[in-house]
Formats: structure tokens, C-alpha cells, sequence
């Protein structure tokens, strides 16, 4: 019987994640292809010298050879010897020129793109690390009086650098006094870290490629005068932020509309941003084909990354991943998609549905099964089954909910499996139960910012940020609680229609309808002195926060008031 014979074929991608191929005529080859991977990869080497480990994902059988197919990532070099690189899609417009095993080979990729960007990165390796401090870019908000209105504030800047020292941990709100009304400022608010990066990312994309045609994937973040200022500056979007195409003409893709999607015509020379929220495997895959680079302008942060990485885990030690979060949100859309590729997973949105599964978990019937799968239909991976897939679990969350929440969650599977299993072996069947390590300390101390803050006496309470920013409808929630109606969740100063009214958004909390505007009253017909707790969410820029104090301080007498300059000198004395 004749030997089977193995070759070795490595696949060379550049950052735009384009293939090397060889051209021989009209026809189009393995750019790296023979019997022996050291000379496979030394031929690499030596047209590449700036390449990624060859690492090996697959192998295929052809004509009774079998295939053995790496991947690395190359930088720099002239390509020679006929070497050209395309996009996986361009090359699938010329299959009838492919080298047949070539052809099949490509066939075979689709499980394995999404880890063509991120080669060079390890395991353990963020895609986009948050910046310290000092490399912070912050002149890209100041580069015009536009972006200086919006992202600028004395007073915040002051109140920030006093909480700076410790960036995790809340202390005691600030008050500043302006005469006639007191604001009760949290110390930690507005923007995190994950935002920052991203923002930055997005003004330096706009600098770095003029000429080029630069998109953000779906909203860079959920705050809609940060992203009109970045189309102002000629971005534009490719999906809103649920997942519907856009047009060339910027409309959405709607049943009937014949026109071209910018999905569409997107070509290699473009720039495409990935959000802070991250995406969806199934869009990174869609990029990674249109020979697009994705890796370098992905702004996923860090912490939702993070999560990303515990699923990993999780699902690798054999745990359902349950992920805590709102299925229509475009995070848990992207925890959700990377997470399914190492576990079984389902969405879940809260502690009520999170008893749904309990009950099952505690006394499994077989209608309860069938109720589960009825319930969470298209919130759980294919194959998922609960008399399977329930007895080992791990909670993972959607970073912008409430942090307790989560806990609580994670507290309840525990005690329910400590019940049915005992102590010891109980918690075994909860992974990361002592822990709680996938929730976003900047959410959080945001949170305990706030709690603290409404300590104080307070007569309103102002909860900036954007109508779909689920982090600042958690603010709003929290001062709900405490305040009740005299609590406000606005976009801006423009939402302060008088002293008398407020235009309160009313946040789609179920998911199952869009959010409103109310007009609830403030002070109407009382002129006394206020004290007035301020907040934004994560995507709140710190320049509408001071139009928020410039607009409540107008229903006061002039002579009533403190100047800004002297409220300064305030916070100075109090560092």
C-alpha cells in the first residue's frame, strides 16, 4: 500500500489580513507549499523576515495527500517570484485561476478567520491595551472649538484630578458652590478608560488616513454628539447600532430598498472602526474577507475583552457560560458570538430569568426543559441543552449593568448548587463563584461614586448621557431609588427646557420598546436655593456636564452666583 504523502502548506497574511499567493502564468499557487515545514517556513523567513511563529490550524486531504495548514502574519518585504497577496474574497472572484487544493484550502477557512487579524497577538495578549496616563493624546480634543465645547471643562478636569491619585477605588463627592445652588459632583464620572481609548483611536484614524474612506463598524459609543462630531469630521457608518446595513445614501437597509449597502463596496483601502462594545465574530469575519485591517482599529476595551477571555476559560473547563446582560446591546452580541466558539451559552437578562434556568437546575422535568428552550429561543448556541448543558455553569456579564446585580446572580447558582450537591462539591459546579472577576471596576466605581454622593442632601439629581448608553440608565437607576421623580435621565443642557420642566427620557429598560421623552417638573414657582447631584455616564462628555451647570446656574439672579473662577479656587484649596 502506497504511502500517504503530507505537505506542508503555509498560509502568509499581511495586516490587511490579504493571502500571499503565487502567480505561475494564469495561474494562481500556494505562495509556501512542500514536503518539509522547516524549509516551508525558512523560505517564509527569508521573503518575510518580519513574520509570526507558523502555527498550524488545520489539515485536509486532496488527492491522497494530506495538507497540513499554518498561518502567520507577515510585516514589511518586497514581494518576488511572482508573489502577490489578495483578499480572500478577491480570490474567490478567481477561483477558476486557483490551484484546485488551493480552491479547497480556502473552502476550509471559514472557522478560522477570525484568528487571521490577531495573529501576533498571544493568548493572553488585549487587542488594544488601555494608554497610562501620559500617553494619553489629548489634543485631539482640542483641535477646534467644536471639539473643545464638547470634551472640555475646567471644573471637571479639576474634580478628576482630585479622585486621579486612585482611579478604582470612589471617595467623597465634590461640592462645588456656586452661591445660590450647591452641585454635588461624584468623584469618578463621564468618560473611562475604555472610551477614552476609543475616541482617541477614532480622531487619530481620521488623521492617519486622509484620503481614505474611514467607518465606524456601528456607533464608536453611545453618546450621539460624540459620534456627530466624528461624522462632522467625515466618518461614517456601516450598521446602526442593532445590526442594520446602511445604504450608500446613509438610509437603512429596509425590505424593498434596492440600493447598495456600504457593506458592499468596502474595499481593502478602507478603514473600518470597531467599537468599544466590540463586535460580532460574523462582522470581524466579513472584514477579514475584504482583506480590511481589523486588528488595528480595533478599539474593543480592555474589560470587555476581559470577559471575552474568562468565557474562554470557563467553556475550556467545561462550564456553561451564562452571560448576564441585555441581548440586544451590541456587547453582549459580541460576548455572546466570541464565548459560543469555547461553550455552550445563554443570555440571560436578569436574576428572574436566571430562577428560570434555577428551577429547572433544582428539579429538572421535562416541560421545564422545553419551557427553557422556549423562553431563551435564539439567546443560546444551537446545540444548547439543559439536561446537558446545566449542571456546570459559570456567570459572565455585560460590563455596563449594575455590578450587584451580576453578584447576585452569580450568589443565587451558588447557593442553589451548594444545596443540591452539598458544600464542598456544590460551589465546584459555579465557576468563579469567589470571584466576580469579569465585572468592569470603571462601571462600578462609577456606581459607588454615585452612592456616595447621594449621601448628601439633595434637591434633583441629573443623569447625562446617551438615550441607548445602558451604563447611564444604571446611574439613573440608582438615583431612582433614592430620589424617586425628582431624578432626570437627560442627553443635555437642551433637555433643561426651564426652571419648571425637564425632558426626561423614559429608557427602554425590557428591550421590547423604544424609549420616550416625559416632561416632568422641576422647581416650578420655587426660587429657594438647590442642591443639585450631577453625574455622566461612561460615554458623557465632560464639556456637557459644564453646559448642564451653565444651564441651571441661568435660573438664578447673576448677583446670586459665584463665579466659575472662584469655585476653582475652591477645589484647589480642597486638594
Amino acid at each position: 500500500m502506497a504511502t500517504e504523502a503530507s505537505l506542508y502548506v503555509l498560509l502568509a497574511f499581511n495586516p490587511s489580513n490579504q493571502l500571499a499567493v503565487r502567480r505561475r502564468g494564469d495561474r494562481v499557487d500556494h505562495a509556501f507549499v512542500g514536503s518539509d515545514d522547516v524549509a516551508v517556513s525558512s523560505e517564509l523567513a527569508t521573503i518575510f523576515p518580519e513574520h509570526t511563529t507558523p502555527a498550524e490550524y488545520f489539515s485536509t486531504t486532496s488527492d491522497g495527500a494530506t495538507y497540513h495548514v499554518s498561518f502567520s502574519q507577515v510585516r514589511g518585504g518586497a514581494p518576488a517570484g511572482g508573489l502577490e497577496f489578495h483578499s480572500l474574497e478577491a480570490l474567490q472572484t478567481m477561483r477558476a485561476q486557483l490551484d484546485p487544493v488551493l480552491a479547497a484550502i480556502l473552502d476550509e477557512l471559514e472557522p478560522y478567520l477570525i484568528e487571521i487579524p490577531y495573529l501576533h497577538l498571544g493568548e493572553n495578549d488585549y487587542i488594544y491595551k488601555f494608554r497610562v496616563e501620559r500617553d494619553r493624546n489629548r489634543s485631539i480634543y482640542q483641535q477646534d472649538d467644536s471639539a473643545r465645547a464638547l470634551y472640555q471643562s475646567k471644573l471637571c478636569e479639576a474634580i478628576k484630578a482630585l479622585a486621579r491619585t486612585n482611579e478604582r477605588s470612589a471617595s467623597k463627592p465634590s461640592i462645588l458652590d456656586f452661591g445660590a445652588v450647591h452641585y454635588v459632583i461624584p468623584s469618578h464620572f463621564g468618560f473611562c478608560l475604555g472610551v477614552k481609548n476609543a475616541i482617541e483611536r477614532a480622531y487619530e484614524s481620521i488623521a492617519e488616513n486622509p484620503g481614505k474612506r474611514v467607518f465606524m463598524l456601528s456607533e464608536l459609543i453611545h453618546n450621539p454628539f460624540v459620534n456627530e462630531d466624528l461624522l462632522r469630521r467625515g466618518l461614517r457608518y456601516l450598521q446602526s447600532e442593532k445590526g442594520v446595513a446602511f445604504t450608500v445614501t446613509g438610509k437603512k437597509a429596509e425590505d424593498g430598498n434596492t440600493e447598495s449597502l456600504l457593506w458592499d463596496q468596502l474595499t481593502s483601502d478602507d478603514v473600518v472602526i470597531i467599537p468599544a462594545f466590540g463586535a460580532t465574530d460574523e462582522d470581524k469575519k466579513r472584514l477579514v474577507k475584504k482583506g480590511i485591517r481589523v486588528a488595528q482599529y480595533d478599539a474593543t476595551c480592555m474589560l470587555v475583552e476581559k470577559v471575552w477571555k474568562a468565557a474562554r476559560v470557563f467553556g475550556r473547563e467545561g462550564y456553561t457560560v451564562v452571560i448576564h446582560g441585555k441581548s440586544e446591546h451590541e456587547e453582549t452580541k459580541a460576548t455572546f458570538s466570541n464565548t459560543r466558539r469555547y461553550a455552550p451559552s445563554i443570555i440571560i437578562r436578569n436574576l428572574t430569568e436566571a430562577k428560570l434556568l434555577g428551577d429547572y437546575i433544582a428539579v429538572p422535568t421535562e416541560a421545564k426543559r422545553a419551557a427553557i428552550l422556549e423562553k431563551f429561543a435564539g439567546l443560546h448556541t444551537p446545540e444548547f441543552d439543559p439536561a446537558k448543558h446545566l449542571n456546570r455553569i459559570a456567570v459572565v456579564n455585560q460590563t455596563t449593568l449594575l455590578m450587584n446585580e451580576t453578584a447576585s446572580i452569580i450568589d443565587y447558582f451558588k447557593s442553589l448548587f451548594v444545596a443540591k450537591y452539598g458544600e464542598v462539591e456544590g460551589i465546584q459546579h459555579v465557576g468563579g463563584a469567589g470571584k466576580k472577576d469579569t465585572l468592569c471596576y470603571a462601571t462600578q466605581v462609577n456606581q459607588d461614586a454615585l452612592q456616595k454622593a447621594l449621601s448628601e442632601p439633595l434637591d434633583a439629581a441629573f443623569i447625562i448621557g446617551g438615550k441607548n448608553s445602558s451604563n447611564t440608565y444604571q446611574l439613573y437607576r440608582v438615583c431612582e431609588q433614592k430620589l424617586g421623580n425628582r431624578a432626570f435621565f437627560i442627553q443635555s443642557e437642551a433637555n433643561i427646557r426651564s426652571r419648571c420642566e425637564i425632558e426626561h427620557f423614559v429608557f427602554p429598560a425590557s428591550g421590547e420598546h423604544k424609549g420616550h421623552i416625559e416632561v416632568h417638573p422641576l422647581w416650578p414657582a420655587d426660587t429657594a436655593p438647590k442642591r443639585v447631584l450631577i453625574t455622566g455616564g461612561a460615554s458623557c462628555p465632560d464639556g456637557l456636564v459644564q453646559q448642564v451647570i451653565a444651564r441651571i446656574n441661568s435660573f438664578f439672579p447673576a448677583e446670586a452666583l459665584r463665579s466659575v473662577d472662584e469655585v476653582l479656587a475652591d477645589l484647589a484649596v480642597s486638594k
